[in-house]
C-alpha cells in the first residue's frame, strides 16, 4: 500500500508491473475498457460546437487504480475495440498512440499517489497540450497524406483552441469526479492515495488561468513558426499546381528574357510572412526536351498536362527536364512584385 513522491523510481513501475498478476485489477481493467468504448459517444455540451466527452473520466479513474503498466495495454485495446466496434473512418494504427499517451500520463501524475489539485490540473494540461496539440498533429498530417492523399496544415486553430478553452472546464470536472469516486471504492482496496484535499477552492483559479495562458502563448509561438515555415505550395492540388507554375513562368520572363526553347517552371516553395502578408518563392526554371518526351510518349500534350503539375521533387527526376536555375523574388498581398533576383547562366537565358 506504498504511496510514491513520484514515478521515476523502480519500485514505482515494478509495483505497476505486480498489478498484472492481481487477478481483481485485471478484471477491473477489462470493466474499465468496456465502459471507455461505450463512453466514447457520450459527451457533455458546454457551448457551441463544444463538448466534453466523458470517456477521460473512466480513463483517468482507472490509469490511477491499476497504474502505468496496466494503463498503457488498456489504452491500446480500447483504441483496437473502438475501431472495431465503432467505426468512424479507416483504420490508422498511429491513433493508438493518442490513446497509449493519455492514459500513461494519467497513471504517473495519479497511480499511488495522494490526489491534489495540483496533480490533477496538471495532469489534464498535459493531456490537452502534449498529447491533443503536439502529439495529435505529426499523426494527423500522416493520416491524410497516407489515407486520403490530401495535406493537413500543421496549425489547425479550431482544434487547438477547443483544447485550450475545454481545459479549465474539463480539469474542474475531473477533481469533482475523483473526489467522489475515490472514497466509495477505497473500501474495495483499490485505492491506495487519499482525495481529501481535491476540493475545489478560488486558489485554484489563478493555477488554471496560468496553464491556460501557457498553453496559449506556446499555441501562438508555434503557430507563427509554423505559418512562416510551411510552404503554401505543400497543400496545393495537381491542377492548382499546374495553374500556379504556369503564373511562375509569366511572372519571371517579364523580368528576363529565356530563351526560344519552351521551359518549364516548378514551385520549390512558397513561404507566407504573418505580419506583411507578403509571400517569398523559390520557383526552379527547367528547359523542356520535347524530343525526350516524344520518344516515350504518343502524346506530347498529354505529358506536357502531367509536366506542369510538377513538384519539385519528381521535375527533378525527369530525363524530359534540363534544369537551369531557380528565381527568388517576393509578392504582396495584392499580387504585385516587390523583390526579383535569379541564378540562371548566360547561356541559358538572354539578356
Amino acid at each position: 500500500m506504498t504511496i510514491f513522491p513520484h514515478p521515476f523510481s523502480k519500485a514505482f513501475w515494478k509495483t505497476s508491473a505486480m498489478e498484472l498478476k492481481n487477478t481483481r485489477m485485471l478484471v477491473f481493467a477489462a470493466l474499465m475498457i468496456a465502459l471507455r468504448v461505450i463512453f466514447k459517444a457520450v459527451s457533455i455540451p458546454i457551448g457551441p460546437d463544444l463538448r466534453i466527452n466523458v470517456a477521460f473520466l473512466i480513463n483517468a479513474f482507472g490509469a490511477m487504480v491499476y497504474g502505468p503498466v496496466i494503463a498503457i495495454i488498456a489504452a491500446a485495446v480500447t483504441d483496437t475495440l473502438g475501431c472495431l466496434l465503432f467505426p468512424t473512418g479507416p483504420y490508422f494504427f498511429p491513433f493508438i498512440f493518442q490513446e497509449i499517451a493519455g492514459s500513461l500520463i494519467f497513471a504517473l501524475f495519479l497511480y499511488r499517489q495522494n490526489l491534489t489539485p495540483k496533480r490533477v490540473i496538471l495532469s489534464r494540461f498535459c493531456i490537452d497540450f502534449f498529447v491533443n496539440i503536439v502529439l495529435t498533429t505529426p499523426i494527423m498530417m500522416l493520416y491524410y497524406e497516407v489515407m486520403l492523399g490530401k495535406y493537413y496544415a500543421p496549425f489547425d486553430l479550431l482544434r487547438i483552441i477547443k483544447n485550450l478553452v475545454l481545459f479549465p472546464f474539463e480539469s474542474i470536472i475531473l477533481m469533482v469526479f475523483l473526489s467522489l469516486a475515490v472514497p466509495r471504492v477505497r473500501s474495495l482496496h483499490f485505492v491506495v492515495g487519499s482525495a481529501d484535499e481535491l476540493k475545489f477552492t478560488r486558489k485554484m483559479v489563478p493555477s488554471l488561468i496560468a496553464f491556460f495562458l501557457a498553453g496559449a502563448v506556446s499555441v501562438a509561438a508555434f503557430s507563427w513558426y509554423s505559418y512562416e515555415h510551411t510552404s503554401l505550395s505543400a497543400s496545393f492540388t495537381s491542377q492548382e499546381r499546374s495553374q500556379k507554375n504556369h503564373e511562375m513562368l509569366s511572372l519571371i520572363a517579364a523580368h528576363t528574357d529565356l530563351n526560344s526553347e519552351p521551359v518549364l517552371t516548378v514551385i520549390e516553395s512558397a513561404y507566407p510572412s504573418l505580419l506583411s502578408g507578403k509571400v517569398r518563392y523559390t520557383v526552379q526554371v527547367y528547359r523542356i526536351l520535347e524530343e525526350t518526351i516524344k520518344e516515350r510518349s504518343d502524346s506530347l500534350q498529354d505529358e506536357l498536362s502531367k509536366i506542369w503539375a510538377y513538384s519539385r521533387t519528381p521535375a527533378s527526376k525527369d530525363s524530359a527536364l534540363e534544369y537551369v536555375g531557380r528565381a527568388y523574388f517576393t509578392l504582396d498581398q495584392t499580387g504585385s512584385l516587390t523583390e526579383y533576383s535569379d541564378d540562371f547562366s548566360d547561356s541559358a537565358v538572354s539578356p
